[in-house]
């Protein structure tokens, strides 16, 4: 996944970019406070009531917790649970619950919250955009106060790791419907202030059961989408580190500057060219696979990313178990992508809208993908969003023909089982094995099953898949504890301090 493009060096260079420069700004004065840079502000700040992968970037472990917890290596830890059992069906898990735990307004957590949460996720008019996470709950009890028993109506091989999510996050009934604007959790760190189209901040909380955790006293996330100011901002000291930094073209001057530490590790974010397979001419399937045979994903990666990324040929990450190697079912073949458009009634091509929402792959991608599609005649026209809107509009309206999107949630190939979800795709093929795959538990067996999945999707061409979202990350010298890797959507700072 990772190389370090000359040609991006020898811009910089020649433009007279000095490759060490040292610190300046408060950011770089005081080692008790870290400012974080993110791409894209999040829409509010309640994981159980939103699809945003920034949200999770702002809140996972620092301000919410859920009864599991996922580590950097995305192995299942616990959380507000610090053991459980699962019986030997199963279908029942009893979780025992930590002792001493607060909200941050002073209100006791103990497993009537833990029902409240679960049964607001799972029910009739619950927002979670993960709901399917807790459609296997049948009854969640209470026979005291810090232990919870969650029965279920069939076995579920990712439960554990979904109890870990951020849509899972245990929120108290006195505070929840004020949590988009006012997030009250028990994690390690409080909020403090939201400056709308800049930054929000955390402060550390004082109650935190452990008072080792958190090491620092306030964090900031800066919220900076341009990738010369990330860059900029970086460099200036203004920003201590950018853990998904957009401006990849730079990554190899920074990591030859001294005051620097770049970290290229994985995520969990299926970059696709979406299409809407609900609306003419997206729902023949030789259109779609024209469009995947005219696109040229490694001239995407390298263009967009500067070479960062994984091509992959179906919804699923190469480092996880099952992964099948698709790439080639659609080699780059624009003669191959005219014959299946003029198959398919459209022999000079046709008009479409591509939608992009604000992050630079999608908004580089788009540019490039739309100069391809033209080599075949599909004259896109290229609107650029942002991210409000584009939920509003595109994920939620379906109203749309193309768009670039890193779907970032784990082993979430399910959402092209789901019958309103924004792809507007439907199989009965595909429903069958995702089926199958809910009630089987056996390691092995859901390794075949997710490969099965795969097939079928990258056979209908549901999407045009493009690559892997890599996790880019630089930070300054000294600054240790932030995840190198994105098992889940997170910037989790609980163990993040100055050396």
């Amino acid at each position: 996944m990772r190389s370090f493009p000359v040609t991006a060096a020898a811009i910089l260079l020649a433009a007279g970019v000095a490759m060490t420069v040292a610190p300046t700004g408060a950011a770089a004065q005081n080692r008790s406070r870290v400012v974080i840079g993110m791409q894209l502000e999040p829409p509010h700040l309640d994981p159980t009531a939103g699809a945003a992968a920034a949200i999770d970037e702002v809140t996972y472990s620092n301000l919410f917790e859920s009864l599991t917890r996922i580590d950097e290596r995305g192995e299942v830890i616990p959380g507000l649970a610090e053991r459980w059992e699962v019986s030997a069906d199963g279908l029942t898990y009893t979780f025992h619950l930590r002792v001493g735990v607060k909200y941050h307004d002073g209100t006791g957590f103990d497993s009537a919250d833990v029902k409240f949460a679960l049964d607001r996720a799972r029910g009739d008019g619950s927002v979670n955009a993960q709901k399917g996470y807790f459609a296997a709950i049948k009854a969640v009890e209470t026979p005291d106060p810090l232990t919870a028993v969650v029965t279920l109506s069939r076995p579920d091989g990712r439960f554990l790791f979904n109890m870990g999510s951020n849509d899972a996050a245990i929120v108290a009934p006195e505070s929840a419907d004020a949590n988009k604007q006012h997030p009250v959790g028990t994690g390690p760190f409080k909020f403090d202030r939201w400056v709308s189209g800049d930054r929000v901040v955390l402060v550390r909380n004082p109650d935190f059961r452990d008072p080792a955790t958190p090491k620092l006293n306030e964090v900031v996330f800066r919220f900076i989408s341009d990738p010369a100011a990330q860059l900029n901002a970086v460099r200036s000291g203004d920003v201590d580190a950018f853990p998904n930094f957009g401006a990849t073209e730079s990554l190899a001057i920074l990591e030859a500057d001294r005051n620097f530490v770049v970290k290229v590790g994985t995520t969990e974010g299926e970059t696709v060219l979406a299409l809407n397979n609900g609306r003419k001419p997206f729902n023949d399937v030789r259109v779609r696979r024209a469009l995947a045979y005219a696109v040229n994903r490694q001239d995407v990666i390298d263009g967009a990313m500067f070479g960062y990324g994984t091509p992959i040929g179906s919804h699923f990450a190469p480092h996880r178990a099952g992964y099948v190697d698709l790439t080639g079912l659609y080699p780059h073949d624009p003669a191959k992508a005219k014959t299946l458009l003029a198959e398919a009634g459209y022999p000079n091509g046709f008009d479409a809208v591509i939608r992009l929402p604000p992050p630079v792959y999608a908004r580089r991608g788009g540019e490039i993908i739309a100069a391809q599609l033209a080599e075949v005649g599909v004259r896109l026209r290229i609107e650029p969003m942002e991210w409000a809107p584009w939920l509003e509009r595109v994920f939620k309206g379906k109203d749309y023909d193309m768009t670039i999107v890193s779907h970032v949630e784990p082993l979430d190939i399910d959402i092209y089982n789901r019958s309103d979800y924004y792809f507007d795709y439907h199989s009965d093929r595909f429903a069958a094995v995702m089926d199958e795959l809910s009630r089987t538990i056996e390691p092995d067996r859901r390794a075949a099953l997710y490969g099965d999945a795969q097939r079928i999707i990258a056979e209908d061409s549901v999407n045009v898949f493009l690559f892997q979202l890599p996790k880019a990350g630089v930070q300054r010298a000294g600054l240790t504890g932030l995840w190198e890797n994105s098992p889940v959507p997170a910037n989790d700072v609980t163990a993040v301090s100055w050396q």
